[in-house]
């Protein structure tokens, strides 16, 4: 073998060795063997490979003798690594430990173990489940009428009240065994959604109390005592619960809570006890102007140490559960959040309670934050995903009819590309929503997943805000018209609530999706940070070293994996799938290598500075994000078996995702402070530059946008999960109704109007240019029998509403009479 070939063999042997990632050991090894090989063929001759051995000798026993490689090298890097670590606060500890990660920290560690995502099966609803949104939810929708919620009465009626708490609807999260529905987190998804397509205000009633609250915080650390007690009283309605935890300075920022509980002692029944002194003020916090039970969060001190320890006075935050009527609780007026759901401040002074009353007994005293943060993944991951993505049913399904119904310039405006760029973005993200709804709540029955949760809840909720918006656009006026006609205009008024609750996405994209999830989807900083900070030097030095050098491995590898997925056009990639979407699996994994040298980089050169640079870090944020949501959405269309008609649904989605990627990358690399390392790194992991994923094209938008405007098969599917009421009480149902009729009706109906429009047909009105067009053989009877039927509907659904001043000055308490409204005459010209 010549010189020249075994040098070509060599490197890529050793190249593909890096780019599998194989041991320190197995690599030293491997150089070795190459070494020998050189001078077995007559490339170094007995001086080279003396010199060879010289160096590779001890570079080798000091890498891979750990006893000499923690002497040598990894003792003096813990020790400054030790002391550059800034001291953690047990609060910033639990947040960090708090949940579990799943599938983002395969897309965050670069190499994706894609079985981990395909074999996942989907949680199906139960016998049981189904038959809640069937029957009870179904009733639920149908006692609700959003107009006179929000306009008329600000709340919700009385039997509504009742009939939910009879129902259980705040009790989805509660197990059978303590009286709840006990559903699995798909299926509070599928409630709370259902309910949101027909009422915003009845939607986040049902979901506070199965969000973060008393129920949830009961259910995983209360005592047996408490559980006992409580847990009924939730699930047949005699408490309705409220948990206050932000106030007038305290918002994203929970940990800066100002409100206090100082342990003290007190005749109680003639009796000494131990209990709790609280002082808090709290606003925004929704139930509480009906609440009867209130679970709040606040940093409890003991400077007497009457629990037992002198030297510790700041337990920190601490959970309890008290009831709304005790001495020094005062529940404040109404906040009016642009819906019409209960929601105000609460004010505590000098309110006494039991050390019993914290959740979980005395033991829990401190931990609260823990719980809070493990807890926020059903409002992050079930909640407000679930409201989303029932925006995105809502609007696909009306905006698609309404595009077909509503014709200018003798066409529906659907058929525009003006429109269309606005109706196919809307199918898009409609697809994606629900493909990361899904997938998500799947993973919240399986775990506590922290980091996912929050990109959903900044993600979803951003899309929701992006259909509404383009909602708006194309219905124009029809939607600006507040009134019971108004599909859209109070989701509109609503949206900032689920921009802002549960973290403000400013807060949550730029601080946790990237902060924590650099950390907790790592595989090695994490532990490192674990061993520096553990006491036992000796062990954490070992556990360190152990750390380190997989960290180093793990940044050559996924440097090589970037760089070769990049040359080669992500031929080496592996793809879980074949056909259509195979390309787009690829796509995503190659970005995840690239995400992570990218990031292991940028936390090497920058450490603790990248958390203060927070565009950089959030634009980091965005690429995990979309990583997770494009191979959600390659899940979901897989699952769903691959669909014809869902394939413009999933390719749009994707190529946005991948747009948003990319430009994420190029504004990171852009604005790198040290532009030889922003350099090195576009190079590696983008070789031939930047641009190529420019998101979805004109094509696949306008497919999109046509699909929307049919009861394709994913619009099917979306018409079995919202809720369509009958007659004029339910907007909604009034635009499926008149676009399910002209469905039924076309071509033959746009065939008439261009015969009346064209002269073909005659005739003063309507009925008479039916009796002609039938006479004349032009259409048949039985179409001018559906286009009779449809004209009503079609003339209906475009209507908006108008008011008496008397029933709009007295908000609703004086009824008003709608006034009947006459299609124009002349129908050639309404064509």
């Amino acid at each position: 073998m010549s010189i020249t070939i075994f040098t070509l063999l060599s490197v890529a042997v050793l190249v593909g060795l890096l780019y599998r990632g194989v041991g320190l050991l197995s690599f030293t090894a491997a150089v070795g063997a190459v070494g020998l090989g050189f001078y077995g063929l007559g490339g170094l001759g007995t001086t080279g490979f003396t010199v060879f051995a010289i160096l590779y000798v001890p570079v080798a026993v000091l890498l891979n003798v750990s006893q000499v490689r923690r002497s040598v090298m990894t003792g003096p890097i813990f020790k400054a690594f030790s002391k550059a670590l800034p001291a953690m606060s047990q609060t910033e500890k639990d947040a960090l430990e708090a949940g579990d990660t799943w599938w983002e920290s395969e897309m965050f560690g670069g190499k994706p173990q894609w079985n981990k995502l395909m074999d996942v099966k989907y949680t199906e609803l139960t016998a049981d489940e189904k038959s809640y949104l069937a029957n009870e939810t179904e009733e639920l929708c149908k006692m609700l009428d959003d107009w006179k919620i929000s306009f008329e009465l600000k709340d919700l009626p009385p039997e509504v009240w009742d009939f939910m708490g009879k129902k259980k609807f705040f009790a989805m999260l509660i197990a059978k065994e303590h009286g709840g529905l006990g559903f699995s987190p798909y299926a509070q998804s599928c409630v709370v959604a259902k309910i949101a397509t027909r009422s915003l205000t009845a939607s986040v009633t049902v979901m506070v109390p199965n969000s973060l609250g008393p129920g949830e915080l009961i259910m995983h650390y209360g005592t047996e005592e408490q559980k006992k007690y409580w847990l009924p009283r939730l699930v047949d309605g005699r408490e309705i619960p409220c948990f206050g935890l932000t106030g007038p300075e305290v918002g994203s920022d929970a940990s800066a809570i100002p409100d206090t509980g100082v342990v003290v002692k007190r005749m109680v029944n003639g009796k000494e006890e131990l209990g709790i002194m609280l002082n808090f003020s709290k606003r925004y916090i929704t139930l509480a102007p009906v609440a009867t039970v209130v679970g709040l969060a606040f940093k409890l001190k003991d400077p007497n140490g009457l629990l037992g320890d002198p030297s510790k006075i700041e337990y920190g935050i601490t959970c309890a559960l008290l009831p709304s009527t005790l001495d020094g609780i005062k529940i404040g007026r109404r906040h009016f959040p642009g819906a019409a759901f209960m929601n105000g401040p609460i004010f505590g002074k000098d309110v006494y309670i039991p050390m019993s009353s914290i959740i979980g007994g005395p033991e829990m005293a401190g931990k609260g934050w823990r719980m809070l943060v493990e807890c926020l993944s059903a409002g992050r991951g079930i909640s407000l995903p679930a409201l989303s993505a029932a925006s995105g049913w809502g609007m696909y399904l009306a905006t698609g009819a309404y595009a077909r119904i509503r014709r200018q310039f003798k066409l529906p405006i659907g058929k525009f590309e003006g429109v269309q760029e606005a109706t196919g973005k809307i199918a898009g993200l409609t697809y994606k929503l629900e493909a990361a709804r899904i997938l998500t709540a799947t993973a919240c029955a399986e775990c506590a997943p922290s980091v996912v949760t929050a990109m959903m809840k900044y993600h979803m909720t951003e899309m929701m805000r992006e259909i509404i918006l383009r909602s708006m656009d194309v219905h124009g006026g029809r939607t600006v018209i507040l009134g019971p006609r108004n599909y859209l205009g109070q989701a509109y008024q609503a949206m900032p609530v689920a921009i802002t609750v549960e973290g403000a996405n400013i807060m949550t994209r730029n601080l946790i999706i990237f902060g924590q999830g650099a950390i907790r989807c790592h595989p090695w900083v994490l532990k490192e940070m674990e061993a520096a900070q553990n006491p036992n030097k000796e062990q954490g030095l070992r556990d360190f070293d152990v750390a380190f050098f997989g960290h180093l491995g793990h940044i050559v590898n996924r440097a090589v994996r970037a760089l070769m997925l990049g040359l080669t056009g992500e031929r080496l990639a592996v793809s879980p799938v074949s056909g259509e979407m195979a390309p787009y699996a690829k796509a995503i994994e190659r970005r995840s290598a690239a995400l992570a040298f990218t990031a292991d980089v940028a936390m090497g050169v920058l450490g603790g500075e990248l958390k203060r640079k927070e565009r950089m870090s959030s634009r980091l944020g965005d690429v995990l994000s979309h990583l997770y949501l494009a191979s959600a959405t390659l899940k979901y269309y897989e699952t769903n078996g691959r669909n014809a008609e869902e394939l413009a649904h999933a390719k749009w989605a994707i190529e946005d995702s991948l747009m948003e990627i990319d430009k994420a990358f190029s504004e990171f690399f852009k604005n790198f402070p040290v532009k030889a390392i922003a350099g090195l790194l576009k190079f590696v992991t983008f070789p031939f530059g930047l641009g190529k994923r420019s998101g979805p094209t004109d094509a696949m938008t306008a497919d999109c946008a046509e699909l929307l405007m049919t009861r394709n098969v994913f619009a099917e599917r979306l018409m079995d999960k919202v809720f369509i009421g009958e007659g004029a009480s339910d907007p909604t149902g009034r635009i499926l109704e008149a676009g399910t009729k002209l469905l039924s009706i076309e071509p033959g109906y746009t065939n008439f109007l261009k015969l009346v429009s064209s002269g073909v047909v005659v005739g003063e009105g309507l009925e008479a240019q039916l009796k002609d067009a039938v006479a004349k053989g032009a259409i048949s009877a039985e179409l001018a029998q559906g286009i009779r039927e449809y004209e009503p509907l079609r003339f209906d659904a475009i209507l908006t509403d108008d008011f008496s001043k008397e029933y709009l000055a007295s908000g609703g308490a004086i009824p008003d009479q709608e006034m009947e409204v006459q299609p124009v005459t002349e129908y050639k010209d309404a064509a």
